[in-house]
């Protein structure tokens, strides 16, 4: 199931949303332009790695730190592993981002991103605290976004791609509760898997968290299961 675009309109223009789509793929451009080995050392010194945020391990040799490794729970929303990766990120932050944006004011949503997206790495490196493979990717974060949009707009209708079917238009709720479902059964069966592969658990831990604090951050004339944006009256 691939979501193209929802019915839920905006009353402001999505600026954070779309500075964050540009910083991410402006990053990823920098990225892919490095050789092999820079690409790598890269995606080390920038990428949140388990191990070496809890203090259970270090750095290869071969990399500097950039910063103090916590701050790599930040920087890591803005690195990707892929263009497949990139693309479908990119793709649900422009979708579901801007009505968040909108319910919550540019600020809010600044803060309500970036927080949810540090909690998302912690649900990930708290299930392997002694992994050295770094996390990147802006999952996380995306997946809070999600969990903010479950519980404002369920309602709203979002146009999706069905395999062998083709375009129809889902609630939002039941386009979110299956991707949710979905996230639970895959974090399950990566259990104890070891080696790189999707941060499912980061999904999980953003997506809780954006249920949890939509509350403290959403405009207080917004109201939660809407069946779309609720324009403020203007004074």
């Amino acid at each position: 199931m691939i979501p193209l675009h929802d019915d839920n309109p905006t009353e402001r223009f999505p600026f954070v949303t779309v500075l964050f789509i540009v910083m991410c793929v402006a990053v990823f451009l920098y990225q892919n332009s490095l050789s092999g080995k820079l690409g790598d050392v890269f995606v080390f010194q920038y990428g949140a790695i388990p191990a070496v945020v809890f203090g259970a391990g270090s750095l290869p040799e071969e990399v500097s730190p950039a910063f103090p490794a916590a701050l790599t729970l930040l920087s890591s929303m803005f690195l990707h592993g892929g263009w497949m990766h990139l693309l479908g990120n990119m793709l649900y932050l422009w979708i579901f981002g801007n009505n968040i944006e909108d319910a919550m004011g540019h600020a809010k949503y600044v803060m309500f991103y970036l927080l949810c997206g540090v909690l998302a790495a912690l649900s990930h490196a708290v299930t392997d605290p002694a992994s050295p493979i770094p996390m990147v990717g802006a999952s996380g974060a995306i997946s809070a976004v999600l969990g903010a949009y479950l519980l404002l707009f369920p309602r709203a209708h979002v146009l999706v791609l069905l395999p062998a079917v083709g375009m129809t238009r889902i609630p939002a709720g039941i386009v979110l509760g299956m991707w949710f479902v979905t996230q639970l059964i895959s974090g399950g069966m990566s259990v104890g898997a070891t080696g790189g592969g999707v941060a499912f658990f980061a999904h999980i831990g953003g997506f809780v968290a954006g249920m949890a604090l939509v509350g403290l951050f959403k405009r207080s004339e917004v109201p939660f299961f809407s069946p779309r944006h609720v324009r403020r009256r203007e004074h």
